[in-house]
């Protein structure tokens, strides 16, 4: 598939401890995917058949790593299409008195 047809999306603001954020599996076949994938450093987080969302929550340090998204498209169901990496940060928690 062509490299630019599947974007793994991460909110651009700073990722604090304690936070939820919301990856998006963004692809040009999103209508006719049929299971999407969330991997970190090559360890499976979830995977979705319907929906093409993770959302993680609270927010760990651990969290931070390298992520990338997988899905399976219906008419070539035996091959995944793998987005680019994308590196996640997760910084300390709020500050205190911070909301």
């Amino acid at each position: 598939c062509p490299p630019d047809s599947l974007v793994l999306q991460v909110p651009s603001q700073a990722l604090l401890e304690g936070d939820t954020v919301t990856l998006r599996c963004q692809g040009l076949w999103n209508d006719m995917v049929t299971s999407v994938s969330f991997n970190c450093e090559g360890k499976e987080l979830g995977r979705l058949h319907d929906g093409t969302e993770l959302t993680l929550s609270p927010l760990q340090l651990q969290y931070s790593g390298r992520y990338h998204c997988k899905c399976q498209v219906e008419y070539r169901a035996e091959k995944f299409w793998e987005s680019a990496l994308v590196t996640v940060t997760v910084h300390g928690e709020h500050p205190h008195g911070w909301s």
